[in-house]
C-alpha cells in the first residue's frame, strides 16, 4: 500500500468530538485548497457514523460554498433529518474559520430486492494494462508537457489514473466532450461498505470537470481559466470492493454562463455499473 493510500484511509477516519460533531484533517501536500473529493468523502463518513449499521448510502447531493483551507481542521456537523422504516436522511455542514464551506445531504437505505437493469459499459475501451503508467507518458512526451501538468501527474496519490486519451493535454484542438478514465486505488480498501463508499465518493471528483474544457480546446491546467466545483451529486447502484480497475466514463452535455456540466458512470472491470455522478462547476475566462 502506498503512503498516499494510507493517508487517505486515515483522513476518512474522522475524530468524534461531540454528539453529531466530527473533526477531519487534510493531507499536507502543498495544495492551496482542499481537494473537493476529500470533503465529499469526509462528510459522507461523518453522516455514516450516525446511521444504523444495516443501512447504506444510495445517493448524495452537495454544494461547495468556499474553498477549504488545508492547514486547519474541518468540523463536520451532522443533522439527523429522518430515520424511517427503510430510509434514513442526513444533512452535513462542513465548517472552517466560523463559516460553512460545504454542505451534503445523503440518503441511506436497507438492502432490498427489486427490479434491476443497467446501461452496459461502452465497447472497445482499451484495457488499463495497454495504456501504460503515467510516468511512461511523461517520459515519452518529454518537454512537450507543460511544467504545471508534469508536477500534477508526478505527485503520489491514493488513486492511480490512466486516461484512455491524453490528446486534450497536448493540443488546443476542439475535441468532443467525452473521455474514459481508468482508476484504481493504490492499496487495499477495507472490507467495509461504509469505507468503500467514502473512497468511491473521493475518487468520483477526479477529472470530471476537465471534460467541460475539451469542446473549447482547453484543459483544466489552462491559466486563462478559473475552475472550481459548484455542486456534486452521486448515486450508488451496487457495492464494489474497489480491488481492481474501475472505468469512469464521462461527458459534458453543456456549458454556459461561466458554468459547465459533467456527467459520469463508474463501472467495474467486469462491466457492473457501480455509481453515477453529475457535477456542475465554475468555468470562467479570467479577465486580462
Amino acid at each position: 500500500m502506498t503512503s498516499a493510500m494510507q493517508e487517505l484511509l486515515h483522513i476518512l477516519d474522522l475524530e468524534r468530538i461531540e454528539h453529531n460533531l466530527f473533526r477531519g484533517r487534510s493531507p499536507q501536500v502543498g495544495w492551496q485548497r482542499v481537494f473537493g473529493g476529500q470533503v465529499i468523502g469526509q462528510a459522507l463518513a461523518a453522516a455514516q457514523r450516525t446511521v444504523a449499521a444495516h443501512r447504506f448510502v444510495h445517493s448524495l447531493h452537495c454544494y461547495f460554498m468556499r474553498p477549504g483551507d488545508p492547514t486547519v481542521p474541518i468540523i463536520y456537523e451532522v443533522d439527523r433529518i429522518r430515520d424511517g422504516g427503510s430510509f434514513t436522511t442526513r444533512r452535513v455542514v462542513a465548517i472552517q474559520h466560523g463559516h460553512a464551506i460545504f454542505s451534503l445531504s445523503a440518503s441511506f437505505q436497507i438492502d432490498e430486492d427489486g427490479l434491476e437493469h443497467q446501461l452496459p459499459m461502452p465497447d472497445g475501451v482499451p484495457s488499463p494494462e495497454t495504456l501504460g503508467a503515467m510516468k511512461e507518458f511523461l517520459a515519452a512526451f518529454g518537454d512537450r508537457i507543460p511544467e504545471n501538468i508534469r508536477r500534477y501527474w508526478e505527485r503520489e496519490r491514493p488513486v492511480e489514473i490512466r486516461p484512455v486519451s491524453l490528446e486534450h493535454y497536448t493540443t488546443r484542438d476542439k475535441l468532443p466532450p467525452f473521455q474514459h478514465i481508468w482508476l484504481r486505488a493504490t492499496g487495499p480498501v477495507p472490507d467495509d461498505r461504509c469505507v468503500q463508499a467514502a473512497v468511491l465518493a473521493y475518487l468520483s471528483d477526479l477529472t470530471l470537470l476537465d471534460t467541460v474544457t475539451f469542446a473549447h480546446g482547453r484543459s483544466i491546467f489552462d491559466p486563462e481559466l478559473q475552475m472550481a466545483s459548484l455542486d456534486h451529486a452521486m448515486w450508488f447502484h451496487r457495492p464494489d470492493p474497489l480491488d481492481d480497475w474501475l472505468l469512469y466514463t464521462q461527458d459534458s452535455p453543456s456549458s454556459r454562463g461561466a458554468r459547465g456540466l459533467s456527467r459520469g458512470n463508474i463501472y467495474s472491470r467486469e462491466g457492473r455499473l457501480i455509481a453515477s455522478v453529475a457535477q456542475e462547476g465554475l468555468v470562467r475566462l479570467r479577465k486580462k
